[in-house]
């Protein structure tokens, strides 16, 4: 797929960034269906070429967005190597650098959230609850609630399994699945529906 295809998924003047950003590199990139478990996804293929993987869902912010990280896995490995893990201190300063360089793109009230996650970014999308919060991540996914609003001892259904909310710990919480009986540790803004 050509640059100037991803046009229509994309916020204005980001093209300049991404032929800047793509370079030579014989990249695939495919629009697929939403998928609750991820945004985006990035590969080497065996043929040398890479592969980008994109929900067709997102905003043009949050497209542009998730292409940028996705953009960054393959930059630096280029860069670093392919022994680099790949949400490691390279692949950081690779997509903070990105991030800077293309503020420009985001709208005005988007700008200061995008700063704040470029001092540190994070490898999942959902550890950001800004960024969860700004884009109202809830569209993608089927659920009601974030677990952060429920109570202790509250039931709520993740995946059509019952849990309950059993501890809040530093930043997540402990919950037990009422279906297998094992315990599971929950992200704040995980979306979840209370159960009756």
């Amino acid at each position: 797929m050509s640059v100037s295809l991803l046009e229509k998924y994309l916020p204005e003047k980001t093209l300049p960034f991404l032929r800047k950003w793509f370079g030579e590199h014989y990249i695939h990139i495919k629009i697929t269906k939403g998928r609750n478990s991820k945004l985006g996804d990035y590969r080497k293929m065996p043929d040398k070429s890479h592969q980008i993987t994109i929900n067709s869902t997102l905003q043009p912010q949050l497209f542009f967005f998730v292409l940028t990280h996705e953009l960054a896995h393959l930059i630096a490995f280029e860069k670093f190597g392919r022994r680099i893990s790949p949400h490691g201190s390279e692949w950081k300063q690779t997509f903070q650098e990105m991030l800077l360089e293309s503020i420009s793109i985001y709208s005005e009230d988007l700008k200061p959230i995008i700063l704040n996650f470029s001092k540190s970014p994070k490898a999942n999308f959902m550890a950001s609850p800004d960024l969860v919060r700004y884009f109202h991540i809830e569209d993608y996914e089927d659920e009601s609630s974030y677990i952060e609003d429920l109570t202790i001892n509250d039931r709520f259904i993740y995946r059509k399994q019952t849990y309950i909310l059993q501890e809040k710990l530093k930043k997540n919480y402990l919950c037990q699945n009422l279906d297998n009986g094992k315990k599971y540790i929950f992200k704040p803004l995980a979306r979840v529906e209370i159960a009756s």
